[in-house]
């Protein structure tokens, strides 16, 4: 019988390519598998509420920050170059473009992104902001209680409906006479920010309701308002 011997040298190597593979397959068994799951996304960073559409607790009815993410930028308030012949005080509303400017000195202007209602494209032209109201009552003409009855509990018969944030003429209400009568046109408030910058069913000119409570401080009784008519909705102008 013969015996394999291995010069001693090479059997020390051997012994220790051993011990390494031994080594070696004790760190690959303990390593811990890769698990194919599902990718856990990170949650949509939220926008930042900016302080000029916070929340305004102290208000008779508190009013909630708006939700800016159903508003575009270019809607939001901002003070803007609007060189115009019209005298510092005065409003105009740009009804195509869905925006509201009042004007101040030196070729400036605060500038409101608004949503036009049917009664908005109704009327243009030249008028005053007659008077203003905080939390008005809100009573649709009888031309709207007519295409839509629902409406009617809030007629001006029945008194129309109390202040609060689900009125329609929201926070703030500024009504506009021409030649000493009603013309029927309002700027208003609304809770509903995805309308502004756009043409919605009914109303008249709506702002947000932290843009209304601003202009409301701003604009006095009396003050001269351009409405610039929307060609494309002349067929609901009457003046």
């Amino acid at each position: 019988m013969y015996r394999t011997t291995f010069p001693k040298p090479l059997a020390r190597r051997a012994f220790l390519f051993g011990a390494s593979a031994f080594t070696l397959a004790g760190c690959v068994s303990t390593q811990r598998p890769v698990r194919m799951g599902t990718a856990v996304l990170a949650a949509e960073p939220q926008p930042v509420v900016p302080l000029m559409y916070a929340a305004m607790p102290d208000e008779q009815f508190p009013v909630p920050a708006v939700n800016i993410s159903q508003v575009d930028q270019r809607f939001w308030r901002t003070e803007v170059n609007y060189p115009t012949d019209e005298k510092p005080g005065t409003l105009i509303v740009h009804t195509p473009a869905k925006y509201l400017y009042h004007v101040k000195p030196q070729g400036r202007a605060t500038r409101y992104g608004i949503g036009v209602g049917r009664e908005g494209f109704a009327w243009s032209g030249r008028a005053i902001v007659a008077y203003k109201r905080k939390w008005p009552r809100w009573t649709p003409p009888d031309s709207m209680v007519a295409r839509q009855p629902e409406l009617e509990p809030y007629s001006i018969a029945n008194g129309g409906m109390a202040p609060g944030l689900n009125n329609p003429l929201g926070s703030r209400a500024l009504y506009i006479h021409e030649g000493g009568r009603d013309t029927l046109y309002r700027l208003h408030g609304t809770p509903e920010a995805f309308s502004i910058g756009k043409a919605v069913s009914s109303g008249c000119i709506r702002l947000l309701n932290q843009d209304v409570i601003h202009l409301y401080e701003e604009v006095a009784d009396g003050s001269p308002i351009v409405v610039i008519p929307d060609p494309t909705m002349s067929h609901l102008a009457v003046g």
